[in-house]
């Protein structure tokens, strides 16, 4: 497997509400940021060079959101195309995507569970493969929040496993998911992280949720961090060592001390736990 270059240390995803206090602080106690490239690609004027000024001074990582690896529909080349164009232009060093499918004959705006078969490993790995091709660089997958799991066949973890081995890419392991996964389907998730290839796993995303009920958890990225992720999150330095760890905020946004407050303990957990 090739891997490509990664960021150290703790990451903030880009969101415009906050790039105001990220130019005016110059992102301090920040390691890295991560962007979704379709809320950028064609973006000119103000926004194109405050984009720019940012990716020239910071070390960024790139989330797709719209490549439906999974889906029904063949896959999107003129999209991929832009994405590498995008990528190579900022200097992104390395791109990521979803483990699900978001389209068939038009964009779902949501990200569907792909069937847990063998089949569906085959397919999509093969799929990502050809998105490796079109990118021109080895990409991650990220391991989804899911809520049924209709004609699985296999397990979350062995389909997960499959597809790493069959497409011989690396994971991007949401610990967030796992535990919001592992409570909605009644697994455990600390099992579930050992049960992970160390070798595949690029780098972590952490993100809060929301608690619908005991059993029924929703994966927002709009509130903190619950002690229990923070604990699955030391679980899995314990397993994989240290690895740049991105934290995921899209709404609700806390004052940016708060966000900087929460990445210094994720650094403080990279040094006692791995």
């Amino acid at each position: 497997m090739r891997k490509p270059p990664l960021p150290t240390g703790a990451g903030l995803g880009l969101r415009r509400p906050l790039m105001e206090q990220l130019e005016a602080s110059g992102c301090a106690g920040i390691d890295f940021l991560e962007l979704a490239p379709e809320n950028w690609i064609g973006v000119g004027g103000r926004d194109g060079r405050r984009l720019r000024a940012l990716t020239e001074r910071h070390p960024f990582v790139a989330h797709g959101l719209s490549a439906s690896l999974g889906g029904p529909a063949p896959l999107d080349f003129g999209l991929l195309l832009e994405i590498r164009d995008f990528l190579d232009q900022h200097g992104v060093l390395a791109y990521t995507e979803h483990l699900s499918y978001c389209s068939d004959d038009g964009q779902l705006y949501d990200l569907m569970p792909i069937p847990f078969t063998e089949e569906a490993v085959r397919r999509v790995a093969n799929r990502i493969r050809e998105a490796q091709d079109v990118l021109e660089r080895p990409i991650a997958v990220e391991n989804v929040s899911y809520y049924a799991a209709p004609g699985a066949e296999m397990s979350e973890l062995d389909f997960l496993r499959g597809v790493l081995d069959e497409a011989d890419c690396g994971l991007l392991l949401d610990v967030n998911n796992v535990f919001v996964n592992a409570t909605n389907h009644g697994y455990d998730p600390a099992a579930f992280l050992a049960g992970l290839p160390r070798d595949r796993v690029w780098y972590l995303h952490t993100a809060g949720h929301y608690v619908e009920a005991e059993d029924l958890l929703v994966d927002t990225h709009g509130a903190d961090v619950r002690e229990e992720v923070w604990s699955l999150l030391a679980g899995a330095y314990r397993l994989f060592g240290e690895r740049p760890t991105l934290l995921e905020r899209d709404f609700n946004f806390p004052p940016l001390e708060k966000l900087r407050a929460d990445l210094d303990r994720i650094r403080k957990l990279m040094q006692v736990d791995c």
